[in-house]
């Protein structure tokens, strides 16, 4: 069994990664892990997605409703190959990297966050 990954805004699952409250108003989002080209690591800071709890200001980017986002340090960009790419914020990253990655044969890159 390959590694899995839950808390209330995200999981990985056997089959795909899912974002809850990615739509208006909680509606999940569920991305197939052979849907995703590439995942990056950024670092947030005020302007680059730790401020935005949901939605963008940048239309080629969306954040999932997470209310404890402002004091977290570390989201991922989850690049499907299409215009918008969804940004997450995971309660533990350590875990759902290695979560993606038992799934994956993707490398997380390290990288500046959107401005959102």
């Amino acid at each position: 069994m390959a590694e899995t990954y839950l808390d209330p805004r995200v999981e990985c699952t056997e089959g795909a990664v899912r974002i809850h409250a990615y739509y208006f108003p909680l509606g999940t989002k569920t991305i197939p892990y052979g849907s995703i080209r590439a995942v990056t690591r950024v670092a947030l800071g005020l302007a680059r997605g730790r401020a935005r709890i949901w939605g963008t200001a940048n239309p080629r980017y969306w954040a999932n409703l997470d209310l404890g986002r402002p004091r977290k340090k570390v989201g991922f960009v989850l690049d499907l190959g299409g215009a918008v790419r969804p940004f997450v914020t995971p309660d533990d990253p350590a875990a759902f990297e290695a979560a993606l990655r038992a799934h994956t044969s993707i490398e997380p890159t390290e990288g500046t966050a959107p401005l959102l």
